[in-house]
């Protein structure tokens, strides 16, 4: 070990390597360890194959929501671009999407000639051989240190040194100046040494060298393998950790839209973290946890005197003297939902997670007196739990959420031990009237911080009818350069540089049928920024852009706070509201989330 900072260790002659914490690790463990819990598979993320198709249509769709690199605003544009087909593509992805091939300009040149509309650009032959795998661009930083070896005849260790230090603007001109000189006494063309070195400049140290954007692309293909053919699993392991730049509400609607089921939160089920846990369909069409099926031989009657027509002998002849009954249609595989965990209740503690756990380990609650007595959760913990439905599936006929929720703000229930009272045994005699579907969302807003059961865009259809706007899910069908009106929850807001130097931003709205990714250029700031900063739900007019195959997204040229328009549709001064915009004076932070990027 050492004390010393970074720049002190290299002098010093030790290699020096960053150790990176990467979340997305953490995610794809406890996908694993769901796939083996719930299926008994043994996955080897070292042994899948990569070239696996379903894995790459996921890519190309940009359907990478979650997926370690690629799931920002600006990769998933990127990714319909590039359209990778191969696992060397996500490297060069990857390396792409940096502030350095941004600002030298280097991606749009690189997928023209990779899709044939231009040929390899070579500024001098004697590049050819570093730049030949990217087209004669500039991608990494190997390749900007064979660059300078190629044509100043540098050695590599002198080239690196150079590439480390292009960042540094007192040691520019020198650099310039001497690589130049030297180009040029090897017989290269001075314009030409002198476009090499402004390539070399622009990508200064913001690129990735190949083989770090070689390793993270690994987990970027492993986590996209994983979406591709275990969702629920994969998806419970991103909601458990957080890894990516997008909050958990949106991770849940992408659950949705590829119909896995949401499990509400339940105190005898819900564990500490997401889980998978299988469904059947219901008889009412739905979907509900497994249970025994009831035409499992361990269904049958065990007693030969039960059953219907003389019981289990008959059953056995029937079944005999059948033989030309067509065999059954083999099982359907089971379908996973996504059961909330108790970590994002409000307020709760590891320590009450640890209780409710080992509490239930015994034996199940049955109401909450009996949750009362025999955990250490405190009341207003059980009051959220109660809130948020932690206690329906418990309810009795003359029971429900709100009665729940009396019983934990009423009852005196002596801990485990002590002598119980006819009082404490005695159940409320007070009847409340169920939750409203609105008021089931927002307990779960208020308590997890999440639309569960119903997404929050859905309380305004009405209101989304009247204004005409496009959902997502329709967007492919309107022709570039078009106006439409699109609106939703902002899920995620970024600043990120660009080359041009403006302060654009960059939002994703959720619809409830996917998000849309929605651009606000500074000309329009000064109207909107208020609105697009501090609401949490908006509706925006704008012009239409496709992105990519199958990318779009919008540019904003007038932005309205969906909550401020709500009110006045039901005020009936709808189009006065539209006409004058109220700016939010102040954000709700409930769903609010800003992104600085992807993680990693």
């Amino acid at each position: 070990m050492i004390q010393a900072d970074k720049d002190d260790a290299e002098r010093l002659g030790y290699l020096k390597l960053d150790v990176l914490g990467i979340r997305m690790l953490s995610s794809m463990r406890h996908a694993l360890d769901e796939i083996a819990r719930t299926t008994g598979e043994k996955v080897d993320l070292d042994r899948i194959a990569l070239d696996d198709a379903p894995t790459f249509e996921l890519i190309r769709a940009s359907d990478t929501l979650g997926c370690f690199q690629i799931e920002s605003p600006g990769q998933r544009e990127l990714l319909q671009k590039l359209q990778p087909t191969r696992w060397e593509d996500l490297i060069v992805d990857i390396s792409l999407f940096r502030p350095g091939p941004v600002k030298s300009d280097m991606i749009q040149p690189y997928l023209r000639r990779r899709a044939g509309m231009e040929p390899p650009v070579y500024i001098h032959p004697d590049l050819r051989p570093a730049l030949r795998g990217t087209y004669g661009v500039i991608v990494y930083h190997e390749q900007v240190i064979r660059t300078l070896a190629a044509l100043a005849g540098y050695d590599l260790t002198y080239a690196d040194h150079i590439r480390r230090h292009l960042d540094r603007e007192d040691l520019l001109p020198g650099f310039r100046a001497d690589f130049v000189r030297r180009a040029v006494a090897r017989g290269v063309d001075r314009g030409a040494a002198e476009r090499t070195w402004q390539a070399v400049a622009e990508f200064a140290s913001f690129g990735f060298c190949k083989a770090h954007a070689a390793a993270f692309a690994v987990p970027t293909y492993q986590s996209a393998w994983l979406k591709a053919h275990y969702p629920a699993q994969f998806l419970a392991g991103i909601l458990t950790h957080d890894p990516g730049m997008y909050p958990r509400r949106l991770l849940l609607e992408d659950a949705r839209r590829r119909g896995i089921p949401i499990l509400p939160l339940d105190v005898n089920r819900s564990e500490r973290e997401y889980v998978a846990e299988a469904v059947e369909p219901t008889a009412e069409g739905g979907r509900g946890p497994t249970g025994a099926s009831s035409r499992s031989p361990a269904a049958w009657p065990s007693d030969p005197q039960e059953g219907s027509r003389g019981g289990w002998r008959a059953i056995r002849a029937a079944r005999v003297e059948a033989p030309t009954v067509p065999a059954a249609d083999p099982p359907s595989p089971p379908v996973f939902g996504i059961r909330l965990a108790l970590q994002d209740v409000h307020g709760i503690s590891d320590a009450e997670i640890r209780s409710i756990l080992a509490a239930r380990a015994d034996r199940a609650f049955r109401d909450v007196g009996d949750f009362l007595r025999r955990t250490s959760v405190s009341r207003p913990v059980t009051e959220a739990l109660a809130h948020v439905g932690g206690f329906d599936a418990l309810s009795r006929a003359d029971a429900n959420r709100r009665t729940h929720l009396y019983a934990a703000m009423t009852t005196v229930a002596a801990r485990e031990g002590d002598q119980l009272t006819l009082a404490d045994a005695a159940a409320p005699a007070h009847r409340f009237a169920d939750y409203s579907d609105a008021e089931v969302v927002r307990a779960e807003l208020e308590v997890l911080g999440l639309d569960a059961t119903r997404h929050v865009v859905s309380f305004f259809e009405p209101l989304l009818a009247d204004l005409g706007v496009t959902r997502t899910r329709d967007l492919h069908r309107c022709r570039g350069g078009s106006k439409v009106m699109v609106a939703g929850v902002k899920v995620a807001s970024q600043t990120p540089a660009i080359r041009s130097g403006q302060r654009i931003i960059f939002l994703t709205l959720d619809d409830a049928t996917g998000p849309v990714e929605v651009t606000v250029f500074e000309s329009v700031q000064p109207k909107v920024a208020r609105t697009v900063f501090h609401a949490y739900a908006m509706a925006v007019w704008g012009e239409l852009r496709r992105t990519g195959v199958r990318g779009i997204s919008v540019v904003a040229e007038e932005v309205w706070d969906l909550t401020a328009l709500h009110r006045a549709r039901g005020e009936g001064r709808l189009r006065e509201a539209m006409a004058n915009p109220t700016r939010p004076m102040a954000p709700d932070r409930r769903l609010w989330h800003a992104s600085p990027g992807s993680a990693g």
